[in-house]
């Protein structure tokens, strides 16, 4: 699931931080505003996917996906694009502990017949 989720949140970097210029153009947002918003929304992507190992890290990409739907708000045209991160995410994490219960059915199916 870790490693689903983890690429789900580098696409994410790429897409949010071309959202900046988008808030600059689109929504009138002055550069800084959009850079600090988007380009901090990025930066916790970045960092959030290097650490998912960590059980926390994984429930902040939860809060993560959750503010950048919330920045659809200020900028409409990421609406959508935070509309199908949120599902990206979900689906990432559904498939992932559906892969990883049929790896631990596979490793404990595997360890008695090996002994």
């Amino acid at each position: 699931m870790r490693t689903i989720c983890a690429v789900v949140l580098a696409f994410e970097v790429v897409v949010i931080g071309l959202a900046v210029p988008v808030a600059i153009n689109l929504a009138g947002f002055s550069p800084a505003v959009a850079g600090g918003v988007w380009g901090g929304l990025a930066a916790a992507a970045l960092v959030l996917a290097g650490l998912q190992r960590f059980r926390w890290a994984h429930y902040a990409g939860w809060v993560l996906q959750a503010a950048f739907l919330v920045s659809g708000f200020l900028v409409p045209g990421l609406a959508l694009l935070g509309i199908v991160f949120a599902g990206l995410w979900t689906a990432g994490v559904v498939l992932g502990r559906r892969t990883d219960a049929m790896k631990a059915a596979a490793e404990d199916g595997a360890g008695p017949q090996a002994a």
